[in-house]
């Protein structure tokens, strides 16, 4: 049986993982830091049957103890500071954490246990401002937020750490990737939050940032899966985790408006540019420049080939499910509420 250690294991990533690796008869130990209240995340259901372990990413000392104490035969770093927009408000901090605690993370699996697999959460904001059509694992990177950035760092810190100690370190660049436990600071749970209260006369619009963002959108549930197959090759390497599809944020929007019967017409442009309920003329999308980023990512579309030939991972639910998955697990919180 072996040992598998996660970082950011109560996000939305980590508890599809945990979930992943219980399945596969692992013991699962997660790392989370200590709150002045008690907060399980996306992990609730799975408390009993994991053990957590209380680590930061910014402390060094704190991540080798967690290495002893679970003897991980697989450490999966998912910790972040996850939301890009945040990190123009904190860059500092945003380092620390992507970028610094990568390195943290490493030297824990380096000194404790070195012939561990390591698994780096890259990211296609580490493209930026894209140099290539669709984006691979050759693509040069062009990073436009400290997010990007720091994130940079942790993915060639890991592949340094390969080449240099030989250790079995990988990082997955993976492209957007959403779910019904996404949280609603971002920007597509937002909109099917808000679809569904709409709909249900709760709320009477929602404000949105650049709709014509293009993004290459899939499921958390799938691309967890690719993470596990990474550490179980024969030798590490780097792979991009994608679609191959793009979709505007306005496309999203759509999507998600029409699961709760609603078909959303388009009037104006740019920051005058608003949404209208066909049925009833009402407004129902706004933009608002302050959700614009300082350097905006227009258009990112990932090339999964070599993920797909070397691993045999394929995603499973597509774009309309990932849409319509979450505006049904939206609907049954609201009704609930």
């Amino acid at each position: 049986m072996k040992n598998a250690l996660i970082t950011g294991i109560t996000g939305q990533d980590g508890s599809y993982l945990a979930e992943l690796l219980l399945e596969k008869g692992y013991n699962v130990y997660g790392i989370w830091r200590r709150k002045a209240t008690v907060d399980y995340g996306n992990i609730a259901h799975l408390k009993d049957r994991i053990t957590l372990i209380y680590a930061d990413m910014t402390d060094a000392v704190s991540l080798v103890t967690a290495m002893k104490i679970s003897q991980a035969d697989e450490v999966y770093n998912l910790a972040a500071q996850s939301f890009v927009s945040t990190s123009w408000d904190t860059p500092i901090g945003t380092a620390d954490i992507n970028a610094i605690g990568v390195t943290n993370m490493l030297e824990a699996i380096r000194i404790v246990k070195p012939e561990a697999k390591f698994y780096q959460a890259s990211t296609s904001e580490m493209f930026g401002m894209v140099q290539e059509t669709p984006q691979r694992e050759t693509t040069p990177f062009y990073p436009r937020s400290p997010y990007g950035v720091a994130k940079l760092y942790g993915h060639w810190i890991t592949k340094n750490y390969r080449e240099s100690y030989g250790m079995f370190a990988c990082s997955g660049i993976l492209f957007n990737h959403e779910s019904e436990r996404r949280g609603l600071e971002f920007v597509t749970r937002k909109i099917t939050d808000a679809a569904v209260r709409i709909s249900l006369g709760l709320q009477e619009y929602v404000e949105l940032g650049n709709l014509d963002a293009k993004r290459d959108w899939g499921h958390s549930k799938d691309y967890v899966r690719a993470m596990w197959l990474m550490l179980q090759q024969d030798t590490p390497d780097d792979y991009v985790i994608a679609t191959n599809e793009t979709r505007t944020v306005r496309e999203f929007a759509e999507t998600a408006f029409r699961c709760v019967g609603i078909d959303v017409i388009w009037q104006g442009s740019g920051a005058d540019e608003i949404g209208i309920n066909k049925a009833n003329g009402s407004t129902i999308v706004k933009i608002n420049r302050d959700f614009f980023r300082p350097a905006e990512v227009d258009f990112l579309l990932g090339d999964p080939s070599k993920a797909e030939e070397k691993l045999g991972w394929k995603r499973d639910i597509s774009f309309s499910e990932l849409v319509e998955r979450m505006v049904r697990n939206d609907l049954d919180i609201v009704k609930n509420e």
